[in-house]
């Protein structure tokens, strides 16, 4: 730690020797030059063949709590940022999704250049099981300069992983300027609830609603822009950031106490029943990035960038009553809450050139980035071992890690068209890294110690450490090469083409193309669309995490393993390697402006075949028998697949409008919508498991529903912002769709109605460098509707996790911004 400490510390000092003005760029400008989705050097947001939004630094900036994929959620339609709790390191490591798909079906480039994915593949029954994706909130707010989406396929342009789309985060490269920022916010609530009903005879009653003020948030941020020699930059951007959790939890009916004499123990009437966290987790992180580049003799530029970050969570499980076959009298006498605390570490670095090699463009870099995830397990025990057991247990974890090779050139060529023909070419070379280490022994064996004369669960319970038999350190490699060509046919019609061949050594090869092309009818009105292919390749930690969990059937714990698709007992179920998922993607939009007006319409359709999944948790009696009859042990399995495939269809519209209103100042309004819909055409099947009877689903009702209706259909954004001498502010109205829980029968389904939250910010700059800003997100403190006492018999859990936007509530929040 003392060099990481040193090298903050050189950078604090420098920050604060070099202080001087920051200029922002106006947001919202139509006339932004975009670099996603396109090689032309001067393609501006309204002129690409696809649709790209610009995220400005203002937008992130200008929020209660300043990260960035919350900033992207309110700000588009089409991705949306659940907030689960009560699902192990997901509740620390969050995923987002765009267009309805999964979280890793969405590349994410930094400058360009591909980011490294989290270590951390989801496993519980959150958006985005089975999928492992990129943290961009590892990223500091500070140093983002403008964040580019484009909601377009791009597998053949960029690689893996573009079949949703991409987002590209664009670094400050400042000379000069900075800022210092300090906000604190904090959750100020009301939420009502279903109680369930208590045990007949009870005493203690149910409570139906909750004030809370919890979570309190304090950011501290800081960039600054340097120069490096005579002819360089240095951007720095440090985060600190502290994060009490919420606790939304219901009222716990249970009986907690076994009866006495037949009557309920006293100690029943003064529990608090309030005792689980459902909500936000604990939050500490610490980040720094830095951003550089210099101008050598003869043209050649260097660049590059680091980044660190430590993040400290702490989230809970279900709360375990004194009466349950999972706690020990004598270590818990009321029954205890465990906490899972992750410990998350992630490193980025790269280095690169561009110059110029006689008409060629020539760029070549290298980027390293590694996540790293280990668990400590607290506030619990190993039932196995009895009164002897310890309370705390380092459970083991694992790491990802990814080094990437390009080599680029751009050059144009006059072919007699309405414009130079623009042609890219590029190759990449790309090693990617996965290991798993075991916990202590203590955190996953089985001491022995029954319950009744019946085998009790092994491992630190609502997390059991990874086992040496899970333990790995396994890699590959990827190469691929790429072309694309564009260029204004005429003087209407702008065209481009791209391809792109890929080799993986673990599943093989794959072959993208891309054609798209936009017509303009006038000035002011053009259409545009592109037909592509596109893929996935399997990731890693899809094809080689490995766990052991603990399911109670009859009151017998039984082991359930997630396998390896390699392991003999999953191949006994009928897995087979993994393949990439293919997609095809059709889009057609138009874009339409009237003065400073815009207004852009873009539909779309994916299909994509071969999605891998994880399967379902396969307990029954007949798959454990089959594979006791295989040489097995007695357990229930699991493991990823490829097998389901999906239709999703929809359409995005953003309109715009800058307004200067003279006296009363400047106005920037935008309203936007998205409308999408996914349907689950195939699900996997294997002829092992076909000749059970009955035979098991691998992707059953749940996933399915999940897949279909666990995001929102529709999402409407309305913005304006707003500009007069020293007075600013923003509103902002979110209104989600329907989305449904899904239960394992049709009367076990909950649909969430629509939900509009308002967020609200009044800025005032007290002096030319200061500036004070108050607000609240969630204004109107809006809650997912609460699940029927039916469908909640903990009462412990009143929401559901598929809320789009969470269930902590309003969050009032102060900042403060000093230019330095």
């Amino acid at each position: 730690m003392a060099p990481r400490k040193q090298v903050l510390a050189i950078a604090i000092a420098a920050l604060f020797a070099h202080a001087a003005w920051a200029q922002e760029a106006p947001a919202g400008d139509t006339a932004t030059v975009v670099v996603t989705g396109t090689r032309v050097s001067n393609r501006t947001v309204l002129d690409t063949t696809a649709p790209v939004d610009v995220i400005s630094a203002d937008t992130i900036k200008n929020s209660g709590v300043p990260e960035i994929t919350q900033a992207l959620s309110v700000a588009l339609p089409s991705l949306n940022f659940p907030r689960p709790g009560l699902a192990d390191g997901t509740d620390t490591i969050r995923p987002a999704t765009l267009r309805g798909l999964a979280p890793d079906q969405t590349l994410v480039l930094v400058n360009s250049k591909r980011r490294h994915s989290s270590s951390l593949v989801n496993l519980n029954g959150t958006i985005g099981r089975g999928s492992a994706s990129v943290d961009m909130n590892a990223i500091p707010a500070g140093i983002v300069k403008s964040i580019e989406v484009l909601r377009d396929g791009a597998s053949a342009q960029y690689g893996s992983d573009a079949i949703a789309g991409v987002v590209n985060i664009r670094l400050r490269s400042d000379r000069t300027g900075g800022d210092a920022s300090f906000s604190y916010g904090r959750r100020d609530t009301e939420y009502s609830f279903n109680p369930g009903t208590p045990p007949a005879g009870a005493t203690w009653g149910t409570q139906d609603s909750r004030k809370r003020k919890d979570g309190n948030t304090a950011t501290y941020s800081l960039w600054k822009g340097m120069e490096l020699g005579e002819d360089g930059f240095l951007t720095i951007a440090l985060e600190r950031k502290r994060q009490d959790h919420t606790e939304r939890s219901g009222w716990d009916v249970r009986q907690q106490y076994v009866t006495v004499n037949g009557a309920f123990d006293p100690r029943e009437a003064n529990f608090d029943r309030f005792n689980a966290w459902y909500g936000e987790p604990e939050l500490k992180q610490n980040t720094f990035f830095a951003n550089a580049g210099y101008n050598l003799q003869g043209g050649v530029k260097l660049y590059g960038w680091t980044s660190y970050q430590d993040r400290d969570g702490k989230g809970a499980g279900f709360f375990r009553r004194a009466q349950q076959n999972t706690n020990t009298i004598e270590i818990y006498p009321n029954g205890y809450l465990p906490f899972i605390e992750p410990s998350v570490a992630d490193f980025s670095a790269a280095l690169g050139a561009a110059w110029t090699a006689g008409a060629w463009d020539m760029d070549a870099s290298v980027s390293y980035g590694q996540n790293e995830m280990d668990f400590t397990i607290a506030n619990t025990l190993n039932r196995s071992l009895g009164p002897a057991s310890k309370t705390v247990f380092d459970a083991g974890g694992f790491k990802y890690d990814q080094t990437t090779f390009n080599l680029a050139g751009v050059r144009q060529f006059e072919v007699g068209l309405s414009s130079p023909l623009n042609l890219a070419v590029g190759a990449e070379a790309r090693r990617e890294g996965y290991s798993l280490h075991a916990g202590e022994p203590d955190s996953w064996r089985n001491g022995g110690v029954l319950l009744g004369g019946v085998k009790t669960a092994s491992g630190s319970q609502v997390f059991p450490g990874f086992q040496p038999r899970d333990a790995r350190d396994v890699s590959r490699k990827a190469y691929s090469a790429y072309a694309d060509v564009e260029a204004n046919i005429t003087d209407k019609l702008l065209a481009s083409a791209a391809v792109r061949g890929e080799h993986y050594t673990d599943f093989g090869n794959n072959w993208s193309g891309k054609l798209a092309g936009r017509y303009n009818f006038t000035p002011d009105f053009a259409l545009r669309g592109s037909v592509q292919n596109g893929f996935r390749a399997p990731s890693p930690q899809q094809q080689y995490f490995t766990s052991t969990a603990i399911n109670f059937i009859n009151g017998v714990p039984f082991d359930i393993m997630t396998l390896k698709p390699s392991d003999p007992a999953a191949i006994a179920l009928g897995a087979k390697p993994l393949d990439a998922e293919k997609s095809t993607n059709f889009s057609l939009g138009a874009v339409a402006k009237a003065g400073k007006a815009s207004l852009t319409v873009d539909a779309f359709q994916i299909k994509i075949r071969d999605r891998i999944v994880l399967s379902e948790n396969l307990i029954q009696a007949n798959v454990r028998s089959y594979l006791v009859s295989q040489g097995f042990d007695d357990v229930g399995a699991r493991f990823f697949i490829n097998g389901v495939d999906t239709t999703t269809r929809g359409v995005d519209v953003v309109a715009s409008y800058p307004w200067n209103a003279a006296a009363a100042g400047k106005f920037d309004f935008t309203l936007a919508g998205n409308y999408t819909k996914t349907e689950v055409t195939k699900v996997p099947v294997t002829a092992q498991l076909q000749a059970l009877n009955p035979a098991p689903a691998l992707f059953a009702r749940v996933n399915v529903l999940t897949f279909e209706h666990g995001t929102p259909k529709t999402k409407f954004t309305a913005s304006v912002n707003h500009a007069l001498g020293a007075w600013s502010g923003t509103l902002r109205a979110t209104r989600y769709g329907k989305v449904l829980a899904p239960g394992t029968t049709p009367s076990d389904d909950f649909w969430m109605t629509p939900k509009t939250l308002v967020d609200i910010e009044g800025r005032y700059k007290i002096t030319q460098r200061l500036t004070a800003a108050l607000g609240a997100e969630n204004l109107f403190d809006q809650y997912p509707d609460p699940f029927p006492a039916a469908l909640n018999s903990t009462g412990n859990a009143p929401f559901s996790n598929y809320s789009p936007f969470g269930r902590s509530g309003r969050f009032v929040y102060a900042r403060l911004n000093y230019a330095l």
